[in-house]
């Protein structure tokens, strides 16, 4: 019987805002999150990878792929935030790469998927920001970094909203170990005999807070850099 996988969509904001220190960040971190799931068994087993970036235009450049073929892209920042446009292409990958569970066989698990934006959106993006919250593909997180990112454009296709104040290299850094450590916590309780993933792992040294509902999962208290947005 093959195995039921469990895909993890990553959106990353290349717009020139992210230029220097801050995409550098993000690249290192998911060079980072790569490098951890590898020595997790259970993330090896089930978890699929993949990145769309975003600036004037939208792409996914690593197509949905297996933890053991996943290269973690170079990626740049120039231009402008097509937000609306990632959200459309979001759900076309999903629609494309995703197996549905039909009465012969069961599908892959619920996606996760996380969204990382440092700008205003400069394309059409509410109505595409609505397809995402009716449809709920996914467990998805947004997270709006720096002080021009507005959580409240975020609030239109998720109640799961983060703010990161500060992009610091730290920060970035705390933030992909915990979603590091939520994948491969997922991982591994979709491979037990359970009806669903179950909560995500607490980060070490995190405040206590309490969980926060993500489209069926709990959330952990996030990394002290970052905060989670009423």
């Amino acid at each position: 019987m093959s195995v039921r996988r469990l895909p993890v969509y990553i959106l990353a904001d290349c717009s020139g805002s992210m230029n220097g220190a801050p995409i550098e960040s993000v690249k290192s971190g998911i060079r980072s999150l790569h490098s951890e799931l590898m020595g997790d068994p259970s993330a090896v087993e089930c978890a699929y990878l993949s990145v769309i970036t975003f600036d004037a235009n939208a792409q996914q450049v690593v197509p949905l792929t297996e933890l053991c073929s996943f290269v973690p892209p170079d990626i740049r920042a120039g231009g402008t935030t097509s937000f609306g446009a990632a959200l459309k292409l979001l759900m076309d990958c999903i629609d494309r790469e995703v197996q549905k569970t039909t009465p012969e066989k069961k599908g892959d698990w619920k996606p996760l998927i996380f969204i990382f934006t440092d700008g205003e959106p400069t394309d059409d993006w509410e109505a595409h920001a609505a397809t995402v919250k009716q449809r709920r593909p996914g467990n998805l997180i947004a997270v709006a970094c720096g002080e021009k990112a507005d959580p409240a454009v975020l609030k239109h296709c998720t109640e799961t909203v983060l703010v990161m104040k500060e992009m610091t290299p730290d920060a970035f850094k705390q933030f992909f170990k915990w979603v590091s450590a939520s994948i491969k916590q997922t991982s591994q309780k979709i491979g037990a005999p359970a009806p669903s993933p179950g909560a995500m792992p607490p980060v070490p040294g995190a405040p206590a807070a309490p969980s926060v509902p993500a489209e069926g999962i709990a959330l952990p208290p996030p990394p002290p850099q970052i905060v989670i947005h009423p």
